[in-house]
């Protein structure tokens, strides 16, 4: 376990102290305006120790995306006090503060959108298709939020292309039926995710910024006929460490699950996607690690660079330093709905 406090040095020269990163929770914390609440800020405030990075909650980068109440928002400079705040809670508890970037397209919750309507790449699930205006402004807009991100005070941000949100129905055959330069074969697809990814670099650049992170977070797999498989993840893959990126974030609901289609069916996709990236970026990986047995199992695999956990923490307030402290037995692996916290 001891492993996992060992420094790494990201390709930017970067140190974060050790190996283990809160992964990006929803908190429905924020209030109406997207920005940090007394409770949010309660419920951040000593999550973060002993932690190296702490990623936060998904946090929106234009008005219409809004997938979850109480959403953060990082849209305009308006939301820089907050994200300000959100950012010293975590930096001062020793990990670095990273800011991650979404949008929800077709999942976005049409009484949050202020109005405007649901959008995506393809008019499906109620969504209207997006023109192609409107994707050249969403890529600007995750530049843009990468420059209050920075303006904040964050290390870093993470793009959010999992969990079936916008970036992520851009490369799905199944979500992105467009015919035009963002739509059609694999690498027009691709287009957005790395158009995105282009955006946010740009940003860092433009602000002259060496040290600040960023990662990109996907999803391996999809189900349906048509979703995402294993061999397109590993496309996205390739061309991501192509990219100025200094990590790379598979999310998973279940750390050890096995391939479905598009490779090894007979082997975790962490280590597949691990042994693709080939040591060209490090590898977050997470999924539902509970207890110290998981999460050792999950070390023992050495198929990620860096260990993310998500419910363990919501549940532990403590977490990272009850694994320092080699204090499994005190490690609760289900939530007491009317336990308080102190």
């Amino acid at each position: 376990m001891q492993s996992l406090f060992q420094a790494y040095i990201l390709n930017n020269g970067v140190e974060v102290k050790n190996r283990l990163v809160v992964a990006p929770m929803t908190h429905w914390g924020s209030d109406a305006n997207g920005h940090i609440t007394h409770e949010e800020h309660e419920f951040i405030k000593g999550r973060a120790e002993d932690f190296g990075m702490f990623i936060s909650a998904a946090t929106l980068v234009t008005h219409g995306g809004k997938s979850f109440d109480c959403e953060p928002h990082a849209i305009d400079e308006g939301d820089l006090e907050s994200l300000s705040e959100l950012a010293n809670t975590i930096k001062s508890q020793g990990a670095k503060a990273i800011l991650q970037l979404h949008h929800g397209g077709y999942t976005a919750i049409p009484e949050l959108t202020n109005g405007l309507d649901v959008i995506a790449p393809s008019a499906i699930n109620s969504a209207r298709e997006m023109s192609a205006d409107e994707v050249e402004a969403l890529v600007v807009a995750f530049g843009n939020a990468t420059k209050l991100a920075i303006k904040a005070g964050f290390d870093g941000v993470e793009i959010h292309g999992a969990n079936g949100y916008l970036i992520q129905q851009f490369y799905s055959a199944q979500s992105n039926l467009r015919e035009d330069k963002w739509g059609g074969n694999l690498q027009k697809r691709m287009k957005f995710p790395l158009a995105v990814t282009d955006a946010v670099i740009e940003a860092k650049k433009s602000l002259n910024k060496p040290e600040f992170i960023i990662g990109y977070r996907f999803s391996p797999e999809e189900p349906g006929d048509n979703g995402i498989t294993m061999s397109e993840t590993f496309a996205l893959v390739d061309e991501l460490c192509k990219k100025e990126l200094q990590y790379l974030h598979i999310s998973l609901h279940d750390f050890f699950v096995h391939a479905r289609r598009g490779a090894d069916t007979n082997r975790t996709r962490i280590e597949q996607i691990h042994e693709r990236i080939g040591g060209k970026l490090p590898l977050i990986g997470v999924g539902n690690l509970l207890s110290s047995e998981d999460i050792q199992k999950a070390v023992s695999l050495k198929s990620t660079e860096f260990i993310a956990l998500g419910k363990s923490v919501m549940i532990n307030p403590n977490m990272a330093t009850l694994l320092k402290n080699d204090e499994f037995d005190k490690i609760e692996t289900t939530l007491d709905a009317d336990k308080k916290e102190a």
